[in-house]
């Protein structure tokens, strides 16, 4: 169905193959334009971005936080009484709770 396609990319205007692995997965997550770039451009801007693999979360990055630092705001957890950092502002009508508290809490999925 996929066959491999030579691309140039815009950064540098060298040439990379689009594989027939790589147009099938962009096709299931629903992309329709081919990339632009090659790998080693592709690499270079997303470090550049900060959107590297692995580390630890700082709630943007992808999506619409767009790599900002998310915003924490501290409450008191409901259970515990240990000061706790949420990403949301607590309104007080409703219980906080410390990540370890919230871990314990039944899952109501």
């Amino acid at each position: 169905m996929y066959t491999d396609e030579r691309l140039n990319c815009t950064d540098c205007n060298a040439p990379f193959t689009f594989t027939a692995s790589e147009q099938e997965f962009f096709a299931s997550k629903g992309f329709t334009n081919k990339p632009s770039r090659c790998p080693d451009c592709r690499a270079a801007r997303k470090a550049q971005r900060g959107g590297g693999a692995g580390g630890s979360y700082s709630g943007g990055g992808g999506g619409a936080g767009g790599g900002r630092q998310r915003e924490m705001f501290e409450a008191t957890c409901s259970t515990c009484g240990k000061v706790a950092e949420v990403p949301f502002k607590p309104r007080g009508d409703k219980p906080v709770y410390c990540r370890d508290c919230f871990a314990q809490r039944p899952s109501y999925r």
